[in-house]
């Protein structure tokens, strides 16, 4: 796993061993970021379910101002605050331990762009997005990846699903604000 593009390119990025975590696959990458290549710089960017923090370091690499990184396993946490020492962008993060729901509910920040990449099959988007919807600013997008026959509410909050892509067994659903 590697860092595409921007002042961290070609950065090796580590992530825990085993089953636990399914690192985005390069390609599904790539592709995520085309999507919202011109909306990236000087953002705040949300990483919800981390991992290890790919998605973020990714976004800073290419010019967010600033990201929180979330996870709930003290390993992943870990690994995440190693990626982000590794590609020079710790300055520019906010790592938290913390519980995906109870965070969105209970922080009062507001975030331009949502990457959402839980663990499969056990309805965490289903759960977080409508009260993610209320910490989004005005303008931004939502972007879930999820396995193609997970169903996704069309509507959450201001935000609507303004679109879906399939790779293979993963799906992009990118939502955005209605209210613009």
């Amino acid at each position: 796993m590697r860092v595409i593009t921007g002042s961290a390119r070609g950065r090796t990025l580590e992530t825990l061993p085993g089953d636990d975590v399914r690192p985005t696959v390069d390609r599904v990458k790539e592709a995520v970021f085309s999507i919202i290549q011109f909306e990236l710089e000087g953002r705040r960017v949300l990483d919800l379910f981390g991992g290890s923090g790919q998605m973020a370091v990714e976004a800073l690499s290419r010019g967010a101002a600033s990201a929180t990184i979330l996870d709930n396993s003290r390993r992943a946490i870990d690994v995440i605050r190693r990626n982000l020492q590794t590609t020079g962008l710790a300055d520019r993060a906010v790592v938290l331990e913390a519980d995906a729901l109870a965070f969105v509910r209970n922080n009062r920040s507001t975030f331009d762009i949502a990457f959402l990449d839980p663990p499969y099959d056990k309805g965490l988007l289903q759960k977080v997005l409508p009260d993610l919807a209320g910490r989004m600013a005005k303008g931004g997008v939502i972007l879930c990846e999820s396995p193609v026959g997970e169903e996704l509410p069309e509507v959450v909050g201001a935000y609507s699903i303004y679109r879906t892509y399939r790779y293979g067994k993963t799906k992009i659903t990118a939502y955005r604000d209605t209210v613009v």
